[in-house]
Order: structure tokens, then C-alpha cells, then sequence
């Protein structure tokens, strides 16, 4: 399976590192997950993405977030620049490129957010191996989501506890479904399971596909995967 990072215009403009500095010195580690279990991994296929949202109202909806908030969002993009003449139609206010990223947790096998939380409220389930919170022991401190590279962490307003996307793993997952977010895709633009297991459809995909991850470099070792948009070259 080949795996290269996107270049920087074609990938998430909005996930960058934080700003603040972050010593994980002391801090809990989060061993990385060895492979002998289950590794659950999710694929967005940005050239089936039509921006239509359904995926975010039932990620909502599985979850019961409160209003005004989300553990995933649809970021679109374009490679024009504005006012740029289209080379496909000849116009400047076209969607000819329209194109749409998911921003979300990356389910990094080795977790920032798992390593600095001083409670054990970010931890990783033994079970799954998918990074998740328990709200009893979170102290509303946000150093996770300060130490989250991808800027995906978030408060939930009506716990009081920081949120994540955990493909539905107290939800959908523990009633033996898909993610909310893979039922409700009617595009086939997202592929949801076990990489570790050889026979399932997604490992099959990643080992015939190319595919990216944001920020490699780092080391946290993302468990979201891209397939992206690519143009021809003229």
C-alpha cells in the first residue's frame, strides 16, 4: 500500500499544528496500537464527496451533540484562485472543481491527546484500539486539544467535557453497526473497518488504492486515510 502526503493546497487548510508549545515529557503514554487486535480505520473519498452533508446531521444525531456543534465537517476547496477564469467552462464563479475534505479526529495510532491528559479521560479503548473520552474523569482542562495537531478537538457545551469523533464507538458501534456518518453516505465516499483484517473490504481497498494521510511526518500515524481529486497533467 503506498501512502504519500497530500501537498499542502489540496489538503486541509483548516488542520494545522497548534500554536501552543506542548512538552510531553512526564505525561502518560499511549502505547501505539501493535496490531495484534482489531485496527479500525476510515477512508474519505474526496472524488465521490458531493458536499451534501448527510453525514454530518447523523454523526449529530448518533451522538446527540448540542446544537452549533459537530465532530466532523465538510471543508470545501478550490485550486482557483478568486476571480480565476475557469479552464473547464470559462467562467469565474463556477463549481467545475468543487471538492470537499472531512475534517476530523484522525484516530492517531499514537495520540497527543491520549499522552497529555492528566486524568485518563482521553484514553484508548482496549477493545477497539479507537481513541475515545470518558467524561467522569475529564477535567475541562483542554490540554488534549491543545496538544491535537489536526485543531479537532473540541468542547461539548453540554457535557462540559472535550469531544472527539471515535467512529460512534459508545453508539452506533456498540449495537454492531457501521459509524452514523458510513450509513448515512449515499455516495459511497466513505469505507469504514478492520485494516488488520485481511479478508475485510477495507483492508482489500487501502492495498490496491492510493491513499494519504495529513501530516505524516509528525508520527502520529493518523487512522483516517484520503483518496484525493487528482488532475491530469496538460
Amino acid at each position: 500500500m503506498k501512502l504519500i502526503e497530500l501537498p499542502r493546497r489540496q489538503f486541509i487548510k483548516g488542520v494545522v499544528a497548534s500554536t501552543a508549545a506542548v512538552t510531553l515529557a512526564g505525561c502518560s503514554s499511549d502505547p501505539k496500537h501493535s496490531g495484534q487486535g482489531p485496527h479500525y480505520v476510515m477512508v474519505f473519498d474526496q472524488t465521490k464527496c458531493v458536499g451534501c452533508g448527510r453525514c454530518k446531521d447523523a454523526c449529530n444525531e448518533a451522538n446527540n451533540l448540542p446544537e452549533g456543534m459537530s465532530r466532523l465537517n465538510l471543508e470545501r476547496q478550490s485550486d482557483r484562485i478568486p476571480g480565476e477564469v475557469c479552464p473547464t467552462c470559462g467562467k469565474t464563479d463556477c463549481n467545475c472543481d468543487r471538492k470537499y475534505v472531512r475534517v476530523s479526529c484522525q484516530q492517531c495510532q499514537n495520540a497527543p491527546c491520549v499522552m497529555v491528559c492528566p486524568t485518563g479521560a482521553a484514553y484508548r479503548d482496549e477493545k477497539t484500539g479507537i481513541v475515545s473520552m470518558d467524561g467522569s474523569k475529564c477535567a475541562g482542562c483542554k490540554y488534549c486539544i491543545t496538544a491535537c495537531p489536526y485543531n479537532v478537538r473540541q468542547i461539548n457545551k453540554d457535557t462540559d467535557f472535550a469531544d472527539n469523533c471515535d467512529f460512534c464507538l459508545h453508539s452506533k458501534l456498540a449495537k454492531g453497526e457501521l459509524p452514523g456518518c458510513v450509513q448515512a453516505c449515499k455516495y459511497g465516499a466513505l469505507i469504514f473497518g478492520d485494516a488488520n483484517d485481511s479478508n475485510s473490504f477495507v483492508s482489500k481497498f487501502l492495498a490496491v488504492k492510493d491513499s494519504q494521510r495529513i501530516k505524516p511526518h509528525l508520527g502520529t500515524d493518523p487512522s483516517l486515510r484520503y483518496i484525493s481529486i487528482t488532475k491530469a497533467e496538460i
